[in-house]
């Protein structure tokens, strides 16, 4: 199981975020467990230095806020259901500082998070993505705030 670098977001967003997952629970549709969050980087290892790296660059940056609006999937994850966010140069600059607060310091990072390949999102569902499409659509935007960026096992 790879270690993941996590955006969390504000509790409104979260709030927000579940009333989604909620819907598509009430119709049978499995959702993640876990708090809504948007993934930045994930590596097979993420050791301490790396983890020291990335605080330190992190104290530096003032973190974003992300709009979520666009139902989708993800390459490689067809059976999920996301709600994609809007990707503007804030967010890339945040997201580019993590990889280089990263870099040469994990081991075996995985492609789709990093720069050039990344594609901001929210799980929502974890099947059935067309009929979770369909009780979603049209979605609200949700405005998250990230409020903190974590390391998770």
């Amino acid at each position: 199981m790879p270690q993941i670098v996590r955006f969390r977001l504000d509790d409104a967003a979260c709030a927000e975020l579940g009333k989604l997952r909620s819907r598509l629970a009430d119709h049978g549709i499995a959702t993640p467990a876990e708090s809504p969050s948007v993934i930045a980087a994930a590596a097979g290892t993420i050791p301490p230095p790396a983890r020291e790296a990335l605080a330190a660059e992190l104290r530096l940056l003032a973190l974003p806020s992300i709009w979520l609006e666009t139902l989708g999937t993800v390459a490689g994850r067809p059976d999920e259901l996301v709600l994609a966010a809007v990707v503007d140069a804030e967010l890339l600059a945040v997201h580019s500082a993590v990889h280089d607060a990263l870099a040469g310091r994990v081991r075996s990072p995985l492609a789709a998070y990093l720069p050039g390949t990344w594609l901001p999102h929210c799980v929502l569902a974890t099947e059935r993505p067309a009929d979770a499409f369909a009780l979603l659509h049209p979605v609200p935007t949700v405005r998250a705030r990230v409020v903190a960026v974590d390391v998770q096992s």
